[in-house]
């Protein structure tokens, strides 16, 4: 990312330094045992907590480290480098669910919720998507009616990032049918073991194994007023806000894996020979890591743009679709390249490029598909 202020700048070589060399030291040697075991050890988990990681780029009066969220993507790249899946959980956690909170809760709620959750004492979920609205978030069918001075939610999602393991679930329903994604979602805080609350199938996925994914279901859970996050009926729009976050969350996330399979193909590159020379003195091999090079560098430049734009106050909702659909499909195409350097190696599982492929695929698809993105990036062009 480029250079900023030189004081800001050393802290964040600093902070920078350190996540990267706890990925090296802590993730890496058991990176292929999360894939192989769908599971992030606990005592890593713990690890991560006590670092301050699941909090980032919170204020420090609400538990958090008060670091920033450049610093926050700043981790997530680093850690992407290494494994896929405790970005992901990390992400989840922070960018949409808890952030959540931060933009749409009141004091009390924030000091009651956000503070364990930026502390990592408790982890988050973000309950939106459904069976049948996953791009068309919008259409959402869950249902929560006002009874006396609670609500009483009845409905399932899916596909829901850390829902097994979540102690607090940020739960999106209808609270007006006719109105809809305009005045009519509301977004309820919803703890775990919550009578009515149960979690459904967990997912096997592709990627990010590490990571849990599965459905939530809602049988008449009541919650209290107090539970309501932000305005009744104003919830769409706190998620489109947390969402746009999140897009940049896997923007990092993608340039991460990109990179570190980058990294690893030069490496090899350097080491490998063939007809009695390395590999790294062919034309063709040469090409392929140029290419890869220029894509990293347009990836960076983008997130850094949107990054400041998000600084300076500005509106990046444009740019922040921009950077993650192109970050992510980019990403694809780099770990492919770097894979095709391995050559038959690469598609092994002796060496970490195949589980990068495959960590990488779904940044394709969760935070809004890349076709979402272009439909986003065309009505923005179109209303400019």
């Amino acid at each position: 990312m480029a250079v900023l202020e030189k004081e800001a700048q050393e802290e964040m070589d600093i902070f920078s330094s350190t996540i990267r060399g706890f990925a090296q030291e802590k993730i890496a040697p058991v990176a292929a045992s999360i894939d192989e075991n769908h599971k992030v050890p606990s005592d890593l988990m713990e690890e991560m907590k006590e670092m301050g990681m699941f909090g980032v780029p919170f204020p420090e009066e609400y538990g958090g480290s008060g670091f920033g969220w450049r610093a926050y993507y700043v981790m997530v790249e680093e850690l992407a480098k290494i494994e896929g899946s405790i970005p992901a959980i990390i992400g989840a956690h922070t960018t949409i669910a808890s952030n959540t909170i931060f933009v749409a809760g009141t004091d009390e709620q924030k000091r009651k919720y956000l503070t364990p959750l930026a502390q990592g004492r408790y982890l988050g979920a973000f309950a939106l998507t459904e069976p049948g609205a996953g791009s068309d978030a919008a259409g959402i069918r869950t249902v929560a009616t006002r009874d006396g001075d609670s609500w009483i939610i009845n409905g399932s999602k899916c596909f829901i990032t850390n829902a097994p393991s979540a102690d607090v679930f940020i739960v999106f329903a209808k609270t007006d049918m006719e109105k809809g994604a305009r005045g009519g979602i509301t977004a309820f805080i919803v703890e775990k073991g919550a009578e009515g609350l149960s979690i459904g199938k967990v997912e096997r996925k592709l990627g990010i194994r590490g990571s849990e994914t599965s459905d939530v279901i809602l049988d008449n859970v009541r919650v209290p007023d107090s539970q309501v996050l932000g305005e009744v009926g104003e919830a769409f729009k706190y998620a489109m806000r947390v969402m746009q976050n999140g897009r940049l969350s896997i923007a990092a996330q993608s340039l991460g894996l990109a990179k570190g399979s980058f990294e690893m193909a030069v490496t090899y590159a350097k080491e490998r020979q063939q007809f009695g020379k390395s590999i790294a003195s062919f034309q063709t091999i040469q090409n392929k890591i140029a290419e890869m090079k220029m894509e990293l560098f347009a990836i960076e430049s983008m997130l850094e743009s949107t990054i400041r734009l998000m600084e300076a106050g500005k509106p990046f909702n444009l740019e922040g679709s921009i950077v993650k659909a192109y970050a992510s499909e980019k990403a694809d195409a780099i770990i492919n390249e770097s894979l095709q350097v391995f050559g038959g190696y690469g598609y092994t599982m002796d060496f970490p490029i195949e589980r990068m492929l495959r960590d990488s695929r779904v940044n394709r698809i969760y935070e809004g598909t890349s076709e979402i993105q272009r439909m986003v990036i065309a009505k923005e062009v179109f209303r400019g």
